[in-house]
C-alpha cells in the first residue's frame, strides 16, 4: 500500500513538472512574440478592448460580461508591458519592492469595478459594500506606503503608466542610426543638423529623415522611463494624504449618515479641493505629473454627477440636454441615446461614481 501511495506520489509530481515546464514554455515564446512585435501586441490589446464595449447591453448580465473583458484588456496591457520594459532594460528606478507595490495596486485598479459588480451577484448589497470597503482600505495602505516609505510624490492612476508602444520602440536599423547620428554636424548659427559624408548609407539603404528626428523621441523615452518623482514638501504631503485618505472617509461618513445626506458628498468635496489647492501650486518637474493634475482638474466635475447632487439638480437638466441634441442634431442620437440608458447604471457603480 505505502508502495502504491510513493508511486502515485511520483507520477503526480511528474505531471505538475510536465504541465509546469509546458507553462514555461508557453510563456518564453509568448515573451519572445511580444518583445518582436510591440505593435501587433497593441492592436491585439485594443481589439479585447473594443470587444468589452460590443458586449455592452447585448444580452442579459451582459455588463459582468462586458466589464469582465474590459478588466482583461487592461491586465493585458499591464503584462505586456511588464514585457517589454524588461526588453528595454530601463526599469524604473526603484526596489522591487516598490514595483511590486505598483504593480498590485495596478492590478486592483484594473479589477475594482468588476469585483464589485460580482460581490453585488453572488452577495447582495451587504457582500457588496464589504468588498467596497476592503478594496479601499488595500488602496490606501499601499498609497501610503509609496509615498511615506518610498517616497514616490503624487500618486497617479493608473500606478504604472502604459507605455507608448509607437514612441518608445525602435528597431534595430533605428538603433544603430540613432547611434552614428551622435558623430553629426551642429551649425552654430542656423542650428541645423548635418550627417557625415562618412557614415551616410547604400543609395538603398539611406534614411532621408533628419537626423534630431530620431534623437528628440529617444530624448522623451528616457525622460518618461527614468525621471525621479517630484519631492514634496510637508504640506504638499499632507495634502496628497488627504486625497489618499478621502475615499475611507466618504465611505465612513456614508455608512453614518446614509446615501442621501449631504455630508459625505461635502465632506469629499472639501477634501479634494483642499488637496488640489495645495498640489496645483507646486511646479512639478516631469510631464506625467502634470498629467496626473489636469486629470485631478477633470475629475472635480464628477461631483456634479455625484448624489445626491445628481439627483436633485443635474439629472433633469443632463438628460434635457442629452434628448436635445439626440432630437435636433443629426447624428448626436448614436451617441446620446446610449449615454441616457447607460446613466442609471453608471450612477450605481461605486467605483464609477467615487472611485
Amino acid at each position: 500500500m505505502q508502495r502504491v501511495f510513493f508511486f502515485w506520489c511520483c507520477s503526480k509530481t511528474e505531471m505538475s513538472k510536465s504541465y509546469f515546464d509546458k507553462l514555461k514554455c508557453f510563456y518564453e515564446r509568448y515573451s519572445e512574440y511580444v518583445r518582436k512585435n510591440p505593435a501587433a501586441t497593441a492592436q491585439l490589446e485594443s481589439a479585447v478592448r473594443t470587444l468589452s464595449y460590443l458586449i455592452a447591453g447585448r444580452f442579459a448580465e451582459s455588463h459582468e460580461v462586458s466589464e469582465l473583458v474590459y478588466s482583461a484588456s487592461n491586465l493585458l496591457v499591464l503584462f505586456n508591458d511588464s514585457i517589454l520594459r524588461k526588453r528595454l532594460r530601463c526599469a524604473v528606478p526603484m526596489s522591487l519592492s516598490q514595483q511590486r507595490l505598483l504593480t498590485w495596486l495596478s492590478v486592483l485598479e484594473h479589477v475594482e469595478v468588476f469585483l464589485e459588480m460580482g460581490s453585488t451577484k453572488l452577495w447582495g448589497e451587504a457582500g457588496r459594500w464589504l468588498v467596497i470597503g476592503l478594496i479601499q482600505i488595500l488602496k490606501a495602505i499601499f498609497r501610503i506606503l509609496l509615498l511615506l516609505w518610498y517616497k514616490s510624490g503624487i500618486q497617479t492612476s493608473p500606478p504604472i503608466i502604459p507605455l507608448d508602444r509607437g514612441a518608445e520602440f525602435v528597431n534595430e536599423d533605428e538603433s544603430n542610426q540613432e547611434q552614428e547620428d551622435d558623430n553629426c554636424f551642429v551649425g552654430q548659427r542656423s542650428g541645423r543638423v548635418i550627417r557625415p559624408l562618412g557614415s551616410a548609407h547604400s543609395l538603398q539603404a539611406r534614411m532621408w529623415g533628419a537626423p534630431t528626428q530620431k534623437k528628440r523621441r529617444s530624448s522623451l523615452k528616457e525622460e518618461k522611463l527614468h525621471s525621479t518623482p517630484t519631492q514634496l514638501s510637508l504640506q504638499e504631503t499632507i495634502a496628497e494624504s488627504m486625497s489618499i485618505g478621502r475615499p475611507l472617509l466618504h465611505l465612513l461618513c456614508l455608512g453614518l449618515c446614509g446615501k442621501q445626506s449631504w455630508k459625505p458628498w461635502l465632506l469629499s468635496g472639501v477634501l479634494e479641493l483642499s488637496s488640489f489647492a495645495v498640489l496645483s501650486e507646486t511646479k512639478f518637474q516631469n510631464q506625467w505629473e502634470r498629467a496626473e493634475m489636469r486629470r485631478r482638474t477633470f475629475l472635480l466635475l464628477y461631483y456634479l454627477l455625484r448624489s445626491p447632487f445628481y439627483d436633485r439638480y443635474s439629472e433633469a437638466k443632463i438628460l434635457f440636454l442629452l434628448r436635445l441634441l439626440a432630437d435636433h442634431v443629426p447624428g448626436i442620437g448614436l451617441v446620446a441615446r446610449p449615454l441616457m440608458d447607460y446613466l442609471p447604471t453608471w450612477q450605481k457603480i461605486y467605483f464609477y461614481n467615487w472611485g
